[in-house]
């Protein structure tokens, strides 16, 4: 698995050496490790914890940045008639018995944390305590879902056909979130929208820390180059906007962004648009059988935008993070669109790389983009707001350097990953570890 170098070392431990101290042993729990631990497990091994990962995304056990990396399996099962609305708690109990048997083998093998640092979202966590009883456990809380609006039937041309039970179903998909507040000790969150979406009760012993902005990394660069072959070869004099999902689905507005499209390149004959993004889904609904969103929409607009036009657009897929970093640092104008919903990284990396940015005007959004001053806001569906923010935007370079300097300047005193975020979840820790049992 790219990312991971396979390293000598036993089933559980990293070699190391006898002068480094093993202050607590820490368990992550995360089906895409590192995930959102990528700079907090690292940290915590380099102090001296003995840090073990469990997850999917490894065949074989492997050493990571001094974090001992296991796999666990999914077993084969066969088809069986459920519930639609337990589908979603089938498939987390599956993975939560997968995971608590690995689990047992590395307690057998002498393995016992003090902390499971946790990403429940999978269900792996779910019985994690059972095996470890005197162990403290810290969730990552990314999202409780909401059955109201703006939460749920937030896009009405994707609201669900079924309205009047489509409630009962969200809440039976936060019974892995129950599960998880009966044994858990405290959570941590990266925004405040985030962490409110919680219950009383459990919101109380959610920590707000963001994961963490790379701000001398994702930095202002005036003599950038982006060149990608065969797609683009642009620099800070050329007039570039940028558009960036993990996947372009609908949850992120990529087909409000589409659809502006045809009249934004009107608007600017000389405008390179750059897209990035892939063709599955990461949250939402998927598309239509065969078809891909990013596919739906091109073919929704492209009878509008001529030839010529259609060549100044580029989709990149998914790039490599330097040309992802090299692409925010070119742009000239950001735009950034979400339902209310988990904040993309992405757009608190353009901040940090002071890009100007327009972006849809929901909560989670409002958070760190206040109008005028670290973007501008337009109303999420009004894609004619959405083009005349940008064009706007593009012929003031003035409000361009203003907006820029300011949203990154908050990004570093709010989101930097060294001076502000690690040092909150390394107290964090120790918070959860000072939890009674």
């Amino acid at each position: 698995m790219q990312g991971f170098a396979a390293q000598s070392g036993s089933i559980i431990s990293p070699q190391v050496t006898e002068a480094a101290a093993i202050y607590m042993k820490i368990l992550f729990i995360h089906q895409n490790f590192p995930g959102q631990y990528k700079h907090l497990a690292p940290l915590l091994a380099r102090q001296g914890h003995q840090c073990v990962a469990l997850t999917l995304r490894v065949k074989e056990a492997t050493t990571w940045q001094g974090v001992r990396v296991l796999p666990y399996a999914l077993p084969e099962r066969d088809g069986q008639k459920l519930h639609p609305w337990l589908v979603d708690l089938d498939t987390k109990v599956t993975r939560g018995g997968a995971c608590y048997r690995a689990a047992s083998r590395i307690r057998d093998a002498g393995f016992e944390p003090d902390l499971i640092l946790a990403h429940p979202g999978w269900g792996e966590s779910m019985f994690l305590r059972d095996v470890w009883p005197k162990a403290r456990m810290g969730l990552y809380c990314e999202l409780y879902h909401h059955a109201g609006f703006p939460h749920l039937n937030f896009d009405p041309e994707f609201a669900s056909k079924s309205p009047e039970v489509e409630p009962l179903r969200i809440r039976m998909k936060n019974l892995n979130n129950h599960l998880h507040f009966e044994f858990a000790h405290a959570g941590i969150s990266p925004t405040a929208f985030q962490a409110d979406t919680f219950p009383a009760p459990f919101r109380k012993r959610i920590t707000l820390s963001h994961d963490g902005i790379n701000t001398v990394q994702a930095c202002p660069a005036p003599d950038v180059r982006l060149t990608i072959e065969g797609q683009c070869d642009v620099t800070r004099k050329d007039e570039v906007i940028t558009f960036v999902n993990r996947n372009l689905e609908p949850y992120r507005g990529y087909h409000i962004f589409m659809r502006a499209l045809p009249r934004l390149l009107r608007e600017r004959p000389n405008a390179t648009v750059l897209i990035v993004g892939g063709d599955e889904v990461s949250y939402g609904a998927r598309a239509p059988k065969g078809k891909t969103w990013k596919q739906i929409f091109i073919d929704e607009v492209r009878d509008q935008i001529s030839d010529a036009d259609w060549e100044r657009v580029r989709f990149l897929g998914r790039i490599p993070y330097d040309q992802f970093l090299r692409l925010l640092q070119v742009s000239r104008v950001h735009v950034y669109l979400t339902y209310p919903f988990v904040l993309s990284w992405s757009l608190l990396e353009a901040m940090s790389c002071g890009a100007a940015i327009v972006a849809g005007d929901t909560e989670p959004v409002r958070e760190v983009i206040r109008d005028d001053e670290t973007g501008r806001l337009v109303d999420f569906f009004d894609g004619d707001a959405l083009v005349d923010q940008v064009c706007d935007l593009l012929d003031d370079p003035g409000a361009r350097k203003r907006m820029g300097e300011t949203a990154r300047k908050m990004i570093r005193a709010k989101y930097d990953l060294q001076t502000i975020c690690l040092p909150r979840q390394i107290d964090w820790v120790k918070d959860v570890m000072d939890q009674p049992l």
